[in-house]
């Protein structure tokens, strides 16, 4: 059997909800109604009574009874007896047993004639007269029958009023889960077709479905850009192993065909060579990269003296500083400790120093500061180089992203991607800022320990 919708399900829930609930209602006015029905009979019996003894007296040793006295009103009938029982005014039901024996104050319900009857009897002593009695009547079964001519028409009046609110409940659902029907729609069409820039764009609201929507757009959000940064990489990586590739196959198909000697045959070896460590350097980092993203990269934590690995890489990289005249300065307060994988604390200076060296100005310097302050390690790599435009500032984490004045440098942009995650990995923060043509600062903090 078919599942029925969240919709024809809540438009169910509700039908019989309201149906349950008009039903309780009506059985809990009508049982009012019928007491309220009673005692409004029962008192207007009793008052009945009262106001007949007002037109009752005597003249002589004999009974008067105004003639304006009524002895039928609202389905109640009223009658005066004498004191042995005889009739003297007024009349009784056709179907009412009239031989009842009186009861003073007592207010009966007696059968007769297969019927119900309220009885009320009252007596009192006329002055000059004597016993008299009065007893007023009212058919029960009048009452009962009031009630269940109600009752039967709430029942007609039932089954359209269950339509009515079938019919409403179907309403108010539907629109209540418009939007629910557009968040599928356009999933549907994401998933159907290749465009994620689509958002299902609610709007505002407080309810539960439209923080639902915005969470499927955030969501949308993040798995387009994903997608377009998988595209980037992949293009990207292509683009950075087709270089090497080719110059390896070329250097290779020249010596097969034309190396005439085992000079020229080692020269094209040590091209292939050259090319195939840069290769493997950049498999490397896609590999790290890559398990890092998948958190499978582990950490080796350790006491590391942050101090003496940016002195180390300092010093090491002086060398390729001074081929393009830059001035390596260093500002480095001693002795500064942290637990830290120490491997990948060195990766983030020989990263930050060698982009320095490798954007920065010739003949110019690169300024290597460490110390810690409020609390914190705080590292910064500062060069007078190329600079970086502001648009491009956020673009630097970015895995391949190069700035285009030094795209044909050396590297495959992925240095300041990995410097990223080691910081962040270690519970650090690092940020970048930048004047085009005046030089860029790459500043880190770490915890103190």
């Amino acid at each position: 059997m078919k599942r029925l919708s969240i919709q024809l399900k809540v438009t169910l829930w509700f039908t019989l909800l309201m149906v349950l609930l008009v039903s309780i209602v009506l059985a809990f006015l009508f049982s009012l109604g019928a007491q309220s029905a009673l005692e409004g009979t029962k008192s207007q019996m009793m008052d009945m009574v009262a106001a007949a003894w007002h037109e009752i007296g005597s003249d002589d040793g004999a009974i008067e009874i105004d003639d304006d006295l009524e002895y039928f009103k609202d389905g109640i009938y009223l009658s005066v007896y004498d004191g042995g029982g005889v009739p003297l005014y007024g009349a009784v039901p056709r179907d009412f047993d009239n031989s009842a024996v009186f009861a003073p104050n007592d207010l009966r319900t007696l059968p007769s004639g297969g019927k119900s009857w309220y009885v009320y009897d009252e007596q009192k002593q006329v002055d000059g007269y004597g016993t008299v009695w009065i007893r007023s009547v009212a058919e029960a079964d009048q009452i009962d029958s009031t009630i269940s001519t109600l009752f039967r028409f709430a029942l007609v009046i039932l089954p359209f009023f269950v339509l009515f609110a079938a019919v409403g409940g179907y309403l108010i659902t539907r629109r209540a889960f418009r939007p629910v029907r557009r968040i599928i729609q356009t999933a549907k069409e994401i998933g159907e077709g290749d465009d994620l820039s689509r958002r299902i764009a609610l709007g505002e609201g407080r309810d539960e479905i439209y923080t639902l929507a915005a969470e499927f757009d955030r969501m949308f959000a993040r798995l387009e850009k994903a997608f377009e940064t998988e595209k980037q990489f992949t293009s990207d990586a292509s683009h950075e192993l087709r270089t090497p590739t080719t110059v390896i196959i070329s250097q290779c198909e020249y010596a097969i065909e034309n190396a005439q000697t085992l000079d020229e045959a080692k020269e094209a070896l040590a091209a292939v060579l050259n090319q195939a460590e840069k290769m493997a350097a950049l498999i490397s980092q896609l590999l790290m990269l890559a398990r890092a993203d998948k958190g499978h990269e582990k950490l080796h934590f350790e006491t590391v003296n942050l101090s003496d690995l940016a002195s180390m890489v300092a010093e090491q990289q002086q060398e390729n500083a001074e081929k393009r005249g830059i001035r390596i300065e260093t500002n480095i307060q001693p002795d500064i400790e942290m637990l830290g994988d120490e491997t990948m604390l060195m990766r983030i200076w020989i990263n930050l120093i060698e982009n320095g060296i490798k954007y920065g100005r010739e003949n110019g310097w690169l300024n290597v500061q460490l110390a810690q302050k409020d609390g914190t390690i705080q590292g910064c790599v500062q060069d007078n180089g190329i600079g970086i435009a502001p648009e491009n500032l956020a673009r630097v984490w970015e895995r391949f992203w190069q700035a285009d004045p030094a795209r044909s440098a050396s590297g495959a942009g992925l240095g300041l991607s990995m410097v990223k995650w080691i910081v962040e990995a270690h519970g650090g923060e690092i940020h970048v800022e930048s004047t085009l043509g005046q030089g860029t600062a790459f500043t880190f903090s770490f915890p103190c320990p």
